[in-house]
């Protein structure tokens, strides 16, 4: 009974990862979907399964095509004056755009994976991103921005390293995210190389 118990475990830790995944992604579907897809429906009396994220596909493409014209300085400029007028405002806006940017803009800032040492008396190291490629000079010392997102979680911690402490990762940045996100459970080929 006990050996059953354990390979229905197994079965069950192989499939979850992919059955997870297909939920998540079949409820982003639907929920998309139905946002245009009533709306067509009523209106224009067009049931098509899809058409709805299709839509709002080609509506995001357009814009990010407009934000990239001369036709977007203008509206930016006004947003940008209401929220230095706004603090609280300003503070969620460039927190939200920071974080996008980061990950997915013209300036991503995780595309440096590294390794910091954070003990060295138990040889303790943690995966990291460096964010700032300019060192700040605090007593002398030359400290490189390192950002150590969590392990099941967006959020992480800031630290400011001694270039000697950082060991560069030779490998994608999405790989060394996928690892530090899954908990190290995903695995990852390490090599690494002196700053």
């Amino acid at each position: 009974m006990k050996k059953l118990f354990t390979y229905f475990i197994q079965g069950l830790l192989l499939v979850a990862p992919l059955g997870i995944t297909v939920y998540i992604v079949y409820r982003i579907f639907t929920f998309t979907d139905g946002l245009l897809s009533t709306y067509l429906q009523e209106h224009f009396e067009i049931k098509t399964p899809g058409l709805g994220i299709l839509i709002i596909f080609v509506f995001l493409v357009l814009l990010g095509m407009v934000g990239e014209t001369i036709l977007a300085r203008p509206i930016k400029n006004l947003i940008n004056r209401i929220l230095q007028k706004t603090p609280f405002l300003k503070l969620i806006y460039s927190s939200i755009n920071d974080l996008f940017s980061a990950f997915i803009g013209k300036e991503r800032k995780f595309h440096r994976p590294v390794m910091i040492l954070i003990n060295r008396e138990n040889n303790l190291w943690k995966i990291g991103f460096i964010t700032q490629d300019t060192p700040i000079h605090i007593n002398d010392n030359a400290l490189i921005t390192v950002y150590c997102p969590f392990s099941y979680g967006f959020s992480g911690e800031l630290y400011f390293v001694p270039s000697t402490n950082i060991k560069s990762l030779e490998i994608p940045p999405t790989e060394a995210m996928k690892f530090i996100i899954s908990g190290g459970v995903s695995g990852v080929d390490f090599h690494t190389k002196t700053l």
